[in-house]
């Protein structure tokens, strides 16, 4: 070895890169439902118009649309314009 060379250890060998993960496909986006709207039957339909003439004395007309529309979701889901009623109104 030539002068002024220093003597080096041994070269440091460098660690193998872990291999990457294999990657699988991401699953696939569930599918978003649709909600399907429950009409009102014409029975729920005539008995929601006698409740709404009953009702309206006192209202304004945004009051009563509202009122409404209120009932009817929730005659959508099965109840009766008593308890529909009875859960909008306040006690």
């Amino acid at each position: 070895m030539p002068k002024g060379y220093k003597k080096t250890a041994e070269p440091i060998a460098e660690p193998e890169p872990e291999p990457e993960p294999v990657q699988e496909a991401p699953p696939p986006e569930p599918v978003k439902k649709k909600r399907e709207v429950k009409k009102l039957t014409d029975k729920q339909k005539l008995d929601l118009k006698k409740h709404m003439d009953s009702v309206k004395e006192g209202m304004s007309a945004t009051e009563r649309k509202s009122h409404r529309m209120k009932m009817m979701a929730k005659m959508r889901q099965g109840k009766s314009i008593k308890v529909a009623h009875k859960e909008i109104t306040p006690a």
